[in-house]
């Protein structure tokens, strides 16, 4: 049974709701960058036009950023979820 208990719907909202939030956090992080460093993040991290300070600084930045983000998502709709399935499982008939 592919969808037991709601698992993929569950699995398919949270991929669409960590799209969404990497989305909007990959431009908070930009727009805090570009105000902190004064200037914008580095397009192309390899180039070597960019210091390796600066390159990595943007790697952590944006590599945490992105993944806290993505987990708080996909949780935040497990959780929305879950109610449901423990009220669905309540009212089987026994």
């Amino acid at each position: 049974m592919a969808d037991k208990d709601g698992e993929l719907t569950a699995r398919i909202l949270g991929g669409v709701a960590a799209v969404a939030a990497a989305y909007v956090t990959r431009k908070i992080l930009t727009l805090v960058w570009t105000k902190t460093v004064g200037k914008e993040p580095p397009a192309d991290p390899d180039s070597p036009d960019i210091s390796l300070a600066e390159a990595l600084g943007w790697a952590v930045v944006t590599g945490v950023g992105m993944e806290v983000t993505r987990v708080l998502a996909v949780r935040a709709v497990h959780k929305r979820l879950a109610p449901r399935r423990h009220h669905d499982i309540e009212q089987l008939p026994l």
